[in-house]
């Protein structure tokens, strides 16, 4: 008997429905307004190093995934120039994250009320 071959689905099937439920936050004004409603942070392959590195400053509690391009969330999300952007609390969140897991740069600080799951737990560890 034949083994089925796994079908890898692209985490990008799951963009159209980030813009219908509206979990996407864009700029840094608005990011840093939203971090009580961030589940994780999606910065590009093409930010520069200080950025990064300040973008991983700014936001140690939560979960950072590098991964696509500027070009690349023009093109899904339609947003121009944007090298930053952060998904609101959602299941869709959740979801997506667990596919990006792989592409993330940091691990959020130990006492940041993150579990395993990758959403903020509401009693002490």
């Amino acid at each position: 008997m034949a083994t089925r071959p796994e079908t890898h689905k692209p985490v990008t099937r799951l963009f159209p429905f980030v813009l219908k439920a509206r979990v996407l936050i864009a700029g840094r004004d608005t990011l840093a307004r939203s971090k009580s409603r961030l589940q994780f942070i999606l910065i590009t392959t093409d930010l520069s190093e200080n950025s990064r590195t300040r973008v991983l400053q700014d936001y140690a509690p939560y979960p950072v995934v590098q991964h696509f391009t500027a070009a690349d969330l023009e093109n899904h999300f339609g947003l121009q120039g944007t090298k930053v952007i952060g998904f609101a609390k959602s299941d869709l969140a959740r979801s997506l994250y667990a596919e990006m897991k792989a592409y993330r740069i940091n691990r959020p600080a130990r006492g940041s009320g993150f579990c395993a799951g990758g959403s903020p737990s509401s009693a002490a560890a």
